[in-house]
């Protein structure tokens, strides 16, 4: 498929079934903020915690759409957002997540934020992953 701009990227997604448009500036500041989250000590129930994660399934799949020039202002950020999640996270390749949401259809090398679960376990999400085997 032939890159697209921004704006034209994000219809397609929402043709695609996400529930709007949103920009890509959206969707890295939702990232942005869950990755500040993690680090701080999540703690919401898991539920939202795997709807917070969608942020960077939707920046994964923008990705192939988007034209070259968002790429390049966006990828830098991004990459260090990625950096700062994987810092506040434990691979479990997905073991504590799985059991409150299907992450099988994820591709664990393309989609390995699914495959992480925050270090510091807090709150709600704590309990559930604590719950199903998940340690700090």
């Amino acid at each position: 498929m032939e890159p697209h701009g921004e704006q034209a990227a994000s219809e397609v997604l929402h043709q695609r079934g996400w529930r709007k448009a949103f920009t890509v500036s959206e969707m890295v500041d939702k990232w942005a903020s869950l990755v500040s989250e993690v680090e701080g000590g999540y703690g919401d129930m898991v539920e939202e915690y795997a709807n917070d994660l969608y942020s960077r399934n939707w920046l994964h799949k923008a990705w192939p759409l988007v034209t070259d020039r968002v790429i390049t202002v966006w990828t830098p950020r991004i990459r260090s957002l990625d950096d700062r999640f994987k810092e506040a996270t434990i691979f479990d390749d997905g073991q504590a997540l799985s059991h409150f949401h299907r992450i099988s259809d994820f591709d664990p090398t393309d989609m390995w934020w699914w495959r992480r679960h925050p270090r510091r376990l807090v709150g709600e999400l704590g309990d559930s992953l604590r719950a199903v085997g998940a340690s700090d």
